[in-house]
């Protein structure tokens, strides 16, 4: 049975290609405690026919965390997400939002859009196979597709299947003349569309996404809807996420400063230096630790330069913080 579960979504960050990797998710965690995870998206046949490890492999220590799945294959995405239940995913999240070419080609992301009842059976099949929640995150609607017949349509016939959270990205996805990076940026936002969704379906959990620049201004934008999801401002200016805990769940926040988050993730790296993994795959993650401070531009410069090479290790990351010459205080 699909319920909200125990799932507090007031705060989550978004599942990006490349970027929110198992490595990603681990240094996310050390900076906030409550915020709900998200995967890179993963393709049912993947998934079902790949590593599964190495796909979508992950920590206990990144709970809470839910996997992303992209499909549109009803008995494969019910094997994919119950392999992902078994793994002991809190969640799993059906992309109904991707606007890339690769992602059309394989009928699944944004163009599904357009096919509500095919992701009504899609999701369906995954409730069936699952005991955890399953939530679908979508765009108000594509290409000539008006915005609030085509959001309202696409929830109304998906929730009567069984979905109960809806994570929406409150832009179009133009799939034909934009490219991806394009989509995220030039169809307009219109988040009092997603506010007046919530307000038709008090219901169901809707969470705002799309073009929110910071925990400020998500916090901002959210009142109407159940939460926020932040994607790139988590991503590119990572430290807005160690106030998380304090700001949105009225607790301590895990770490005081910059220098506290860097040494809560150094156990991290050595375990994943121990298998070879090298520096680079957990540094990328970190390289807008001190956006906006004095000494950030050196940080970036060092790890960039420094951290691909063959065995690097701690002094990489040392060199790095020492070029920053700010005091625990003052990297708070």
């Amino acid at each position: 049975m699909n319920t909200n579960g125990l799932l507090d979504r007031r705060m989550c960050v978004a599942p990006m290609m490349d970027w929110t990797d198992r490595h990603c998710r681990a240094f996310h965690r050390v900076l906030t405690r409550r915020a709900v995870l998200y995967t890179e998206m993963a393709t049912s046949p993947a998934v079902v026919h790949g590593d599964v490890e190495r796909l979508i492999g992950f920590e206990a220590a990144e709970h809470p965390v839910a996997l992303q799945l992209g499909g549109s294959d009803p008995a494969e995405l019910a094997l994919a997400a119950r392999t992902g239940a078994a793994l002991g995913y809190a969640e799993i999240n059906l992309n109904v939002g991707c606007p890339s070419d690769r992602v059309q080609s394989g009928r699944f992301g944004a163009c599904l859009m357009r096919e509500p009842d095919l992701v009504g059976d899609c999701v369906t099949a995954m409730i069936e196979a699952v005991d955890i929640p399953v939530t679908v995150k979508c765009r108000i609607g594509v290409d000539d597709q008006e915005p609030r017949d085509a959001l309202f349509t696409f929830v109304e016939r998906v929730a009567a299947r069984g979905v109960t959270t809806f994570i929406v990205h409150a832009r179009k996805a133009w799939l034909k003349g934009l490219s991806p990076k394009e989509n995220r940026d030039i169809p307009p936002l219109d988040y009092p569309l997603v506010r007046e969704l919530k307000a038709a379906r008090p219901d169901l959990e809707i969470i705002l996404n799309g073009g929110l620049e910071s925990l400020e201004h998500g916090l901002g934008e959210q009142y109407g809807t159940d939460g926020i999801m932040l994607g790139r401002a988590a991503y590119h200016t990572p430290w807005t996420l160690a106030e998380v805990d304090s700001r949105i769940y009225g607790e301590t926040d895990p770490v005081a400063n910059r220098h506290e988050a860097i040494d809560a993730y150094r156990p991290y790296i050595a375990l994943q230096l121990a298998k070879g993994v090298p520096l680079h795959a957990m540094t990328r993650h970190m390289l807008g630790l001190f956006h906006g401070c004095p000494g950030a531009r050196q940080w970036r410069r060092i790890l960039s330069e420094k951290a691909n090479r063959p065995g690097a290790g701690f002094d990489v990351l040392d060199e790095a913080l020492s070029a920053t010459a700010l005091s625990p205080s003052e990297a708070a």
